[in-house]
């Protein structure tokens, strides 16, 4: 099948590399000219695992092209996916959709012949009717169908998500439609991938309540983990007690520094602000949302209570800046407010990431970056772990321990264990768990429990 891939962000690079290494011929379209040329060139403008190689292979294969125009594209296309970003809208928190509209008036001028034009961008209930006006209003001749088809892939895994889904989620009444959508899948029928059909509406809403519900699940356990430190019980064996119900489930349960990111931020905000227009305000994803800005700056607090209650001229390094690992994403990251609030107390910062370094220079200021972690720890009054990276699970405790000014560390990611930390001679924060004696053994089990990286 021909497909035409509008947006080469995120979710537009990885579906169309797919899309592309399951046989169809795929055409990727940005308005963003460097953006094209780099991809012409082989430049993989994100960082996500094995990304590279997938676009390469395609793109050798011939199955896989890149264009700043959009027209013959379109009009040779059996399926249009529109995958523009929807970010928050500046001032109310609504998607801002004009790049979905603009790209529907310009897939109208091109359209020829049957053509089904599917949403791949997160948006609100009802952008599916809106697109599907502006395409009439434009063509009022033109053969089309306006399908909602959510993304649910997690960066840092989206093309084993994308290849191995747990559903794929079809929003259509139109039976022409449905058939086109279902050749563009067929390749996952081995694995057996449940389709899910349903209105496009539904479709709609199905995205932003899987967001909502993941969102709530991580900053309840983060909830439960300020409780637990307040009575001495462990985050993470409740968290094992509860996910091993089937009906709760392990994954999203692992307490840390609240959730980021391109998804979980901006879609929380747009549902309320659409639960809020349609008068069913949604009460508890509110809760969540204000729970979770509050917490990135809360943390900074337990940075200074380590230092004995003043960052006032202390430095301290901060291990991970990307919202999650396996990506170079900062959007929403935890470490933005973390930081911004240590530098508000008077610290200086130091800061190391394998891979989001310079999208972190564009939204951090007065932040001193290394290449590697042990340089960056050279010296510092405290350290900070913010980002679960493996680089960070199997540090070398004991030089990091002779290079710090003072042996404090602050795991916002429990990766460490309170008893190893502290029979090293660590001052040694965690989330959620009661801390340990110097004399502490390090040989009791681990309770970290199985689960997923936040998205």
């Amino acid at each position: 099948m021909h497909v035409a891939m509008i947006g080469t962000g995120y979710v537009g690079l990885v579906s169309g590399a797919c899309f592309a290494d399951f046989g169809h011929n795929v055409t990727c379209v940005d308005k963003d000219a460097s953006k094209i040329e780099a991809l012409l060139r082989g430049e993989i403008p994100i960082f996500e695992p094995d990304l590279d190689r997938l676009v390469a292979s395609n793109v050798k294969a011939g199955r896989l092209k890149f264009t700043t125009d959009l027209g013959e594209p379109v009009a040779n296309a059996d399926a249009v996916f529109i995958a523009v970003g929807t970010p928050s809208r500046r001032g109310d928190g609504h998607a801002d959709l004009s790049y979905v509209y603009a790209a529907a008036r310009e897939i109208a001028a091109a359209l020829k012949g049957y053509t089904v034009i599917i949403t791949k961008s997160t948006v609100p209930i009802g952008t599916g009717d809106e697109v599907e006006r502006i395409v009439h209003e434009a063509r009022p001749g033109a053969e089309f169908a306006v399908v909602s088809n959510p993304e649910f892939l997690r960066e840092g895994a989206a093309i084993q998500d994308f290849k191995h889904p747990d559903r794929i989620v079809v929003g259509t009444d139109d039976e022409r439609a449905r058939a086109v959508v279902a050749d563009l899948y067929r390749p996952l029928y081995l694995n057996q991938a449940p389709m899910v059909y349903t209105s496009r509406r539904t479709a709609e809403l199905v995205k932003y309540a899987a967001n909502a519900f993941l969102a709530t699940k991580i900053t309840f356990i983060n909830e439960i983990a300020d409780l637990c430190e307040k009575v001495g019980a462990d985050v993470q064996e409740v968290a094992r007690g509860i996910g091993l119900d089937k009906r709760i489930g392990s994954k999203f349960l692992n307490a840390g520094p609240g959730f980021g990111g391109s998804c979980f931020p901006k879609d929380t905000r747009a549902l309320i602000k659409t639960a809020q227009d349609y008068d069913a305000p949604l009460r508890i994803v509110e809760a969540v949302n204000a729970v979770n800005d509050n917490r990135k700056r809360a943390l900074a607090r337990k940075v200074s209570a380590a230092l004995g209650g003043s960052l006032r001229g202390k430095r301290v390094a901060v291990l991970g800046l990307t919202f999650k690992p396996n990506t170079d994403d900062m959007r929403e990251a935890p470490s933005i407010a973390l930081i911004t609030a240590l530098q508000d107390m008077g610290a200086s910062i130091r800061a190391y990431d394998p891979e989001g370094m310079e999208q972190a220079k564009t939204v951090l200021q007065d932040v001193t970056y290394f290449s590697e972690p042990y340089e960056c720890a050279t010296g510092v009054d405290a350290l900070v772990i913010a980002t679960e990276w493996e680089q960070f699970r199997a540090l070398d405790l004991p030089r990091l321990k002779e290079i710090m000014a003072s042996p404090v560390v602050v795991d916002l990611r429990n990766v460490y264990r309170p008893a190893e930390m502290a029979k090293l001679g660590f001052v040694y924060e965690s989330v959620g768990r009661p801390g340990a004696k110097a004399d502490a053994s390090v040989d009791s089990p681990s309770t970290t429990p199985p689960g997923a990286f936040v998205k």
